[in-house]
This record gives structure tokens, C-alpha cells and sequence, in this order.
């Protein structure tokens, strides 16, 4: 218990740095960007204006505001005071909205495209890879090598060749958007259909480009696991094939349990070209939009959260391994 303590000690002390260390990258690195938002906000407000005077007071009010004119170090303690009262500040962008309400109004959007999209490729992969490993014939032979291809075409390749065959020339899906333009969001089964409808291209977009990779790694973890020395002694003892191929798929599944939860950790980044390809109103395209306009506040949030994300997932793995992995037990115990 006490080796237990240690480990656990060390995850939750790396977590701790590793998080005031994104915190503070996420903070600067929008800022270095040579973009102006604040004359960017003035010009649209200031438009067919002549005054010199009055347009630097329109500057200089929104300098006040956004707290682009006091010290970097200053702004930056504003944010964490800021952020852990939950606001996130005003978007540049699409001012005045706040940070938080686009986020909170895209975020359900990409995680009800991405989190079953990456589930299923999860899934079909590893399954693809385990018969390809344990059957061989046709899954080893056919399949194998296609969802191969198919996981190399390029994310924007895949989503452009689905648009093109199913919505422009077949017809048979919607060109972009999370639901028809004509439509406001409610509980209507017209709007859900909608939204389905709608859903089919960018969710077969990601699957089929993920379910290659996660067959091929399943696919070398079960082939040397099956020629370990384990299986090879316990055939010899005469044990079940049945029982045999249980614990082999066990382990090989240890590293692919790694692979989704990471994939799941980034996500929203990931989103980003399904969602710029088909218009899809998720968190990813609007990460997109706040960096061509030089969003400091959205970029930051945005980036904050695909960074938590993928620290909390990883922390939670390394939790989790540290009770179902005998590796990691036997080290406690050293």
C-alpha cells in the first residue's frame, strides 16, 4: 500500500506541474500572434467614421476593456482569477458574446459526433485486428489491407470524397451544417431527423479513418502475444483454447485501452477538419474561426480544454494501470 501511495503521489504531482505549465502556455502563445483583435473590434465599430480623435477613443475604450493595455504579466493573473470564477472572458470575434457561452454552445456538438465516432472505430478496429490475428483468411487477407487504405487517406481527403460521392453526386446526404438552415433547435422529431441526417458524413468520415490504425495495432499485440511463452505452456498443459485466447486478447487490449483514451482526451482537436469540411457547428470549427481572427480569449479556452482533457485522461490511465497492470503492481513492490 505504501508503494501504492508513492506511485499515486508522483501521477498526481506531474499532473499538478504539467497543468500550470499548459495553463500558462495556453495564456501566452495566442498572444504572441502578430494580429490586432482590438483594431480589428475598432475598425468594424468606427466604420465610415473621419474623426482620428474619435476612433482612438473607441481603441483605446475596448484596450480598457479586453486588458490588452496593461502588462502581460497582469492580464495573465486576471485569467486565473478569471478562470476559476468560470469566466472565460469576451470573445474578440464575436463580440460582445462571452468565451463560455460559444464554448458551452459547441462543445455538445463535438463530443455527440466525436465520442461515438471514435467508440465504434475503436471498436471495429480491434476487432478487425484480433480475427486478422487469431482467424487470418479473409480478415488477415482482404479487410485487413482495406481498412489499412482507407486509414491512410488524409482526414480532409476521406470527408471531401464522402461529400462529393454521397451529397453532390448520389444525393443522398446533406452538403453541410448540423441541421437544415431553415430549422431552430428543439425537441422536434423533424429537427432530430435533421440532425441525424446530417450526422452520417462526418461520423463515417472519422470511423473509417480510425478503424485501420486500431486493427493493425491489435492485429501485431495479439500475434505476439499468441507466440509468447505463456500461451505455449499453457497449451502444453492442455487448458482451453477458449480460456487461453481470453487472457492473450487481455493484453494485447492494454495498449489499444491507451489509444482510445487518448484519442478521446484530443477529440475536439481532431474535430476540427470533419467539422471545417462540413460545416458542422462543433467546437472544432469554432477553434478554427478564433485563430484566423486572432481570438485570444476563445483560442485560449479552446486550447485549455482539449489540453485538460488530455492530462485528466492521462492521469486517470495511469490510475487505472496502476491496479490492472502486474507490471506496474510488481514495481510497488520492489
Amino acid at each position: 500500500m505504501k508503494g501504492y501511495r508513492k506511485y499515486f503521489g508522483k501521477k498526481i504531482l506531474w499532473f499538478v506541474i504539467t497543468l500550470i505549465v499548459a495553463v500558462i502556455l495556453n495564456f501566452i502563445l495566442p498572444r504572441l500572434m502578430p494580429a490586432d483583435p482590438v483594431a480589428a473590434i475598432t475598425g468594424k465599430m468606427a466604420q465610415g467614421m473621419t474623426d482620428a480623435t474619435a476612433v482612438k477613443e473607441i481603441y483605446e475604450r475596448y484596450e480598457k476593456e479586453f486588458g490588452t493595455n496593461k502588462p502581460m504579466i497582469e492580464q495573465f493573473w486576471i485569467f486565473v482569477k478569471n478562470m476559476f470564477k468560470g469566466d472565460l472572458g469576451t470573445s474578440f470575434s464575436q463580440y460582445p458574446r462571452k468565451v463560455s457561452d460559444i464554448i458551452s454552445s459547441a462543445i455538445g456538438w463535438t463530443i455527440a459526433l466525436q465520442l461515438p465516432a471514435i467508440i465504434v472505430g475503436w471498436l471495429l478496429g480491434n476487432i478487425l485486428g484480433a480475427l486478422a490475428a487469431y482467424v487470418r483468411k479473409f480478415f488477415d487477407k482482404v479487410l485487413l489491407p482495406l481498412s489499412l487504405f482507407l486509414s491512410n487517406v488524409p482526414a480532409f481527403g476521406m470527408a471531401v470524397v464522402l461529400l462529393v460521392v454521397f451529397a453532390v453526386n448520389l444525393k443522398v446526404a446533406p452538403i453541410s451544417g448540423g441541421y437544415a438552415f431553415d430549422m431552430i433547435p428543439n425537441l422536434s422529431w423533424k429537427f432530430i431527423a435533421s440532425v441525424i441526417e446530417h450526422y452520417q458524413l462526418p461520423f463515417w468520415s472519422i470511423v473509417l479513418i480510425s478503424i485501420g490504425g486500431q486493427a493493425i495495432g491489435m492485429r501485431s499485440m495479439s500475434i505476439y502475444e499468441l507466440n509468447a511463452d505463456y500461451v505455449k505452456y499453457a497449451r502444453f498443459l492442455g487448458i482451453k483454447d477458449r480460456k487461453i485466447v481470453g487472457y492473450v486478447f487481455r493484453n494485447a487490449m492494454l495498449p489499444q485501452v491507451t489509444g482510445l483514451a487518448l484519442s478521446i482526451g484530443t477529440m475536439i482537436g481532431g474535430a476540427l477538419v470533419a467539422e471545417i469540411i462540413f460545416s458542422y457547428p462543433g467546437l472544432g470549427s469554432t477553434m478554427y474561426a478564433a485563430v484566423t481572427a486572432a481570438d485570444y480569449p476563445l483560442i485560449s479556452a479552446t486550447t485549455l480544454i482539449i489540453t485538460f482533457m488530455v492530462l485528466v485522461v492521462t492521469f486517470l490511465l495511469d490510475i487505472v494501470y496502476g491496479f490492472i497492470d502486474p507490471r506496474v503492481k510488481a514495481a510497488q513492490l520492489d
